[in-house]
């Protein structure tokens, strides 16, 4: 039997995973003792594993022996590396039914005019290119609170969340094929996003991201009101224009009601950043248990970071509900390991530094912890980067695996509202849309509390169990979507994390 300082995953697992710093010579489980110092979140081999031996966590292959490994040694970088084996995708031989509950869960949300239901209500101003991000920034200043003299100018509109400037790096010195593509699809999603009341999109005026080119491309005439510095007559012109429209957009944002809707209104986007060992172990399993309650009352949820769903994609064909969703997963994942192959990278540069330093040693152990963040339903649909969701249920959106460029493209294609977990401690906003943290164990959350909404440790310290938490997630989300402000949101984070995706070369 495992002792109390360790955790057991699965039965036919070789390692266990240290819930604090175990020093040598501790008896981890009946004739294994630790042989060297293993760090908290990190393993430790149970039994011996030979050179080229599949080493096993969740019950899953995470990587293989690159020497010899004793029971009670450090299992990390220095002996466990990447390697090739088979996976059986079995194409939607786990779909099962999803009974929806009989009462479903509500929710204060903002219902607009086309009938859709937002969670948050902003006015937004969009750039077609980095030249306009600081004219943009302006517009977007004039109405901040200032946290000194206490002056707010949007103290008359108590039902506005804000004026936010969403800014990128790119819009110009790029090819007019996908790249251009990619980041119109995106900036459209969020033209059109719940969460904005009103849009402004303001460009230069010569880049190849040219407004008139955006607008017709996304199908945003009439949506969202555009303006070009050059046309305009210059910086002070146009900020003077931008501040006018807001000031008249004010009024109509102000006049919205919160009223009670279904939670099936919902679609949350998946994410996870400064991973740790315990991120599988409890926050992302509690998510995903969330995640399960949220599909049941008839809601969405978004699970992205392609990179870090490799090697574990062959669990997720397993509940797909056609072969063709299945297939369409692992074309994403040949595109993959193409793309880094042609940059001169591999899969396994993901996890980063922090992430190994925190017990993770392989892309393969990473993407197993990280789709429990999806919980156990079936995978309804596979999407490409802002591509517009529009099933119910658990679908996948390829996205890379850094943080801000994954979000950006689930709250693009429609995502109301962040769930976001981590081990490390980070910190992250992604405006429109209001964004939960939820750390995955009890002394990061309390280092870091003024970050974190939701502590996940309470699993690791045996307080509760995943689904427990899992349900206090899931209220979470409801109070979040009323209009509770998140930690992230009580720090005004979430405009400088908008990053869409850039491909291609800058010429």
């Amino acid at each position: 039997m495992a002792s109390a300082q360790v955790i057991r995953l699965h039965a036919d697992d070789s390692v266990l995973i240290a819930r604090a710093s175990l020093p040598p010579g501790l008896e981890v489980t009946e004739g294994v003792t630790t042989v060297d110092r293993i760090p908290a979140g990190h393993k430790v081999a149970i039994r011996p594993i030979a050179q080229g031996e599949p080493i096993r966590r969740y019950g899953q292959i995470i990587g293989f022996a690159t020497q010899a490994i004793a029971p009670g040694q450090h299992v990390h970088t220095q002996n466990c590396g990447m390697g090739d084996f088979a996976k059986d995708y079995a194409y939607g031989v786990d779909v099962k039914p999803v009974p929806n509950f009989d009462l479903p869960a509500t929710f204060e949300g903002i219902r607009r005019a086309d009938g859709r239901v937002a969670t948050r209500n902003y006015i937004g101003i969009l750039t077609s290119v980095n030249c306009s991000a600081h004219v943009a920034g302006i517009v977007a200043d004039m109405f901040k609170k200032n946290p000194f003299t206490g002056d707010n100018p949007l103290a008359d509109f108590p039902n506005v969340d804000g004026v936010v400037a969403l800014t990128h790096k790119t819009g110009c010195g790029m090819t007019q094929d996908e790249p251009l593509a990619l980041l119109r699809r995106t900036l459209g999603g969020y033209a059109r996003h719940v969460n904005f009341s009103n849009v402004i999109v303001l460009g230069l005026g010569c880049e190849v991201n040219q407004i008139g080119g955006l607008m017709q491309e996304q199908k945003l005439a009439g949506r969202l009101r555009a303006m070009d510095i050059q046309e305009v007559g210059g910086t002070r012109k146009t900020v003077e224009a931008g501040v006018a429209f807001v000031k008249e957009a004010l009024a109509d944002a102000n006049k919205v009601k919160r009223e009670a809707v279904p939670a099936s209104e919902l679609t949350v986007a998946l994410q996870c950043g400064g991973s740790d060992g315990y991120s599988g172990v409890s926050a992302n399993p509690a998510l995903g248990a969330a995640s399960d309650l949220l599909v049941r009352h008839g809601g969405t949820v978004i699970l992205s970071e392609t990179p870090e769903t490799y090697g574990a994609e062959h669990l997720l064909t397993r509940r797909a509900v056609s072969r063709e969703v299945g297939e369409k997963l692992v074309g994403l994942m040949r595109w993959w390991e193409e793309y880094t192959q042609r940059e001169g990278a591999e899969m396994n540069a993901n996890p980063s530094p922090g992430n190994k330093a925190g017990g993770l040693t392989t892309i393969l152990e990473k993407s197993l912890g990280a789709m429990a963040k999806a919980g156990s339903t079936n995978l309804v649909d596979v999407l490409n980067y802002a591509e517009p969701v529009t099933k119910k249920g658990f679908v996948f959106m390829d996205t890379p695996g850094y943080d801000p460029v994954a979000a950006t493209g689930q709250v693009a294609g429609g995502a109301n509202l962040v769930c976001f977990t981590t081990g490390r401690g980070s910190v992250f906003g992604c405006k429109p849309a209001p964004s939960i943290k939820l750390a995955t164990n009890t002394p990061m959350y309390k280092r870091m509390e003024d970050d974190m909404d939701v502590n996940c440790g309470t699993i690791l310290d045996g307080e509760e169990s995943v689904q427990e938490c899992g349900q206090r997630i899931f209220d979470l989300i409801l109070k979040t979507a009323s209009g509770q402000p998140t930690k992230s949101e009580s720090f005004d984070f979430g405009g400088a994390e908008f990053a869409p995706w850039v491909l291609g070369a800058t010429m």
